[in-house]
Parts: C-alpha cells; sequence; structure tokens
C-alpha cells in the first residue's frame, strides 16, 4: 500500500480555496459587465459631443468629419465613421439613445439597429437589441435591410407603373388633365403653368382698361396656359427649321 505524497494531496483544492475561487469568478463576471455598461455609457456622452460638434461644424477644414475624428481621438477609420453615422441616427431615436444611455443595449447593438431602425420600427427593434445577442441582432439587422431593399423595389416599381399624364375632353368639351408624377416632375410643372398663368395674367392686364371693380385674375388666364406655350413651342419649331434650310 502507498502513501499519498504531498504533491498528489495538492491536485485537490480544499473546500474553503474551492468557495474562494467560485467568489472570485461571480464578483469579476458582474464587474465584467458593470464596466461594459459604463463603457457603453461613458460611448452615449461621446455620441452626443460627437453630434452636437458637427452642428457647429467644428470640423470645417477637413476632407470630411469622420476623417477629422480619426485624427483627433486616434480613432481607425471605420471606427470613425460609424461614430459619426450612430451618433447622428440617435437624434431621431430617444428611446434607443436612453436605453443606450442608462447601459441597458450595448454599442455594438445600438450600432446594428440604427442602420435600419425609423421612429416607426424603433421599439421592436429596440426590443429584440433586449432579447438577441450582438452576433444574432447584426443577423437580423442583414435581413432586415434585404427586406426593406425589396419592399422599396417594388413600391419604386409600382410608382412608376402608375406614372403618367392624359389629357382628355368631357362631353361637355371641357378638358380633363389627370396624372401621377414624380415630386420632381410634378414640381416642375406646376412652377411652369405658375410662370405662364402670370405672363398672360400681365399681358393681359397692361393691355385692357382698368376695372376698379373687379378683383383676382380671372379663370381664363389658368386655361390658356397650354393654348399659349403650344404656340410658342410651334413657333419656335419653325423657326429652327427656318434656320436649318440651305
Amino acid at each position: 500500500m502507498t502513501t499519498p505524497t504531498t504533491s498528489d494531496t495538492n491536485q485537490f483544492p480544499s473546500p474553503d480555496e474551492l468557495r474562494r475561487k467560485r467568489e472570485e469568478r461571480n464578483r469579476l463576471e458582474n464587474e465584467i459587465a458593470e464596466f461594459s455598461a459604463r463603457i457603453d455609457a461613458a460611448i452615449y456622452e461621446l455620441l452626443v459631443r460627437i453630434r452636437r460638434f458637427g452642428e457647429l461644424g467644428g470640423w470645417s477644414g477637413a476632407t470630411s468629419y469622420p476623417q477629422w475624428l480619426s485624427w483627433r481621438a486616434n480613432l481607425a477609420p471605420g471606427t470613425a465613421r460609424e461614430y459619426v453615422r450612430v451618433a447622428h441616427a440617435l437624434a431621431s431615436l430617444p428611446k434607443t439613445s436612453d436605453a443606450l444611455r442608462r447601459g441597458q443595449v450595448s454599442y455594438s447593438k445600438v450600432r446594428a439597429i440604427t442602420r435600419v431602425a425609423t421612429p416607426a420600427t424603433e421599439d421592436r427593434l429596440l426590443h429584440l437589441a433586449r432579447q438577441a445577442t450582438a452576433a444574432d441582432l447584426e443577423r437580423i439587422v442583414r435581413a432586415w435591410r434585404f427586406c426593406d431593399r425589396q419592399h422599396e423595389g417594388r413600391e419604386d416599381r409600382e410608382r412608376r407603373r402608375n406614372h403618367g399624364l392624359s389629357i382628355y375632353p368631357d362631353v361637355d368639351g371641357m378638358f380633363v388633365v389627370r396624372g401621377l408624377l414624380t415630386p420632381e416632375v410634378g414640381a416642375v410643372v406646376r412652377r411652369a403653368i405658375e410662370a405662364a398663368s402670370e405672363q398672360l395674367y400681365q399681358e393681359a392686364k397692361n393691355a385692357e382698361p382698368r376695372n376698379p371693380g373687379g378683383g383676382g385674375r380671372h379663370p381664363r388666364f389658368r386655361g390658356n396656359v397650354a393654348a399659349a406655350c403650344l404656340r410658342r413651342r410651334q413657333g419656335g419649331d419653325a423657326s429652327r427649321r427656318r434656320r436649318q434650310r440651305p
């Protein structure tokens, strides 16, 4: 029968040593989580200042704000770009901003959800951020962005199918104008009609004697816009054809 040596007995820690190690692990775990939350809260304060500094134009003279921030704060260019992007995105996401300020969600999660979050979707995404890991949330956001692009593409195609302008006479001989234009084209058409209407009004006002009892412009000026534009277009086309003759 062999007698246990001192080295053999040291392989098995005592109950007191096991308890001390367990307590130390629990303490370190809590401290890691606490310091991480403090770091996230500090990042929130940093982002608030980054957004305000940008609003004041403090980086003017540099190539870009991220470039200036990368130089001034010793950050990698990608990190600086994300800080600037997230700082501005949080301005319209008050609940996400408050959760980061309190250290309830990490900066990594906030960085992910600000890529797709809007005031309408903030609550759902913030709930996901509290439940999912940062890695899972990144995958959810990628899928969310893909769905958003698909939806936007369908809406854009639908709008393009419905674009158009039609002019046709009704049974009384009046012309009906109906159309669906993009905001840009609609603004141009509106300005053109208003400018032509104003010109016709001024021409008629200068040609006719003043009517003390009259006020405002007659509706016919709006109706004459198309005819005036057509005459001018036809006159311009005829002039160009004359210039092109040998």
